[in-house]
């Protein structure tokens, strides 16, 4: 059998952004919302996610399913990228920090749609690899950096948006520090049984309001 083209790829791209469209309208009562951001699907249909997981499940990228890339760790179902990607709601005038780059898709995501991303991995060999990918992809508006994300990135704070994409039993208190007021942060929140995706605003005063939304099951943050 002859390889998938581009052009096949992208049409499997279309079709994954059409399940996650309808992954949407089905929790659309816990959501608040039916229909995702435009930006953010098109974003999905742009970036391919094949180069960002391992040769061996690239056949699998355009499922809506998580995909394992070693370290027992796993890239995102996509449907959850678009979720948090959504409700974090980059914009293209933002600095953006995301903890947990994993080999980068949902770095590329949000550069798609942020003026800046910095995003922090505990796990050297993934961070070189996402940097090397993303660079060669053609994307000059992200930083990575090995490191502890739980502290986050103090010399670029303040952030207009923090997204993490690894699971905490509570928001660690750096990056709300360097959340900056009016700004937003999406997580998942809780005990390895009971996370939920979160999300918490920070209002001009610097007060805080959490909303939790659907049950989600992401790897633990790591600290050192």
């Amino acid at each position: 059998m002859k390889p998938m083209t581009e052009k096949h790829l992208a049409v499997l791209r279309r079709h994954m952004v059409e399940m996650i469209a309808i992954h949407a309208d089905l929790a659309s009562e816990e959501l608040g919302k039916a229909v995702l951001d435009e930006r953010v699907m098109a974003a999905m249909r742009r970036v391919p996610r094949h180069r960002f997981v391992p040769a061996s499940v690239a056949p699998y990228a355009y499922q809506d399913m998580p995909l394992p890339i070693g370290f027992d760790k796993t890239i995102s179902q996509p449907f959850i990228v678009a979720l948090m990607t959504d409700l974090l709601a980059p914009q293209p005038h933002e600095a953006v920090l995301e903890i947990g780059t994993g080999l980068g898709y949902q770095t590329a995501i949000l550069a798609e749609l942020a003026g800046q991303v910095w995003s922090v991995e505990i796990i050297e060999e993934f961070a070189s690899h996402a940097e090397a990918l993303l660079q060669r992809l053609g994307f000059s508006d992200i930083g990575i950096r090995v490191g502890d994300g739980s502290r986050g990135w103090p010399e670029h704070a303040p952030f207009d948006k923090v997204l993490v994409t690894v699971a905490a039993e509570r928001t660690p208190p750096a990056l709300l520090e360097q959340l900056k007021p009016e700004g937003r942060l999406v997580l998942p929140l809780g005990a390895e049984d009971a996370q939920l995706l979160t999300v918490i605003d920070k209002d001009a005063a610097g007060r805080i309001k959490t909303r939790k939304l659907i049950p989600v099951r992401f790897s633990r943050l790591e600290t050192v």
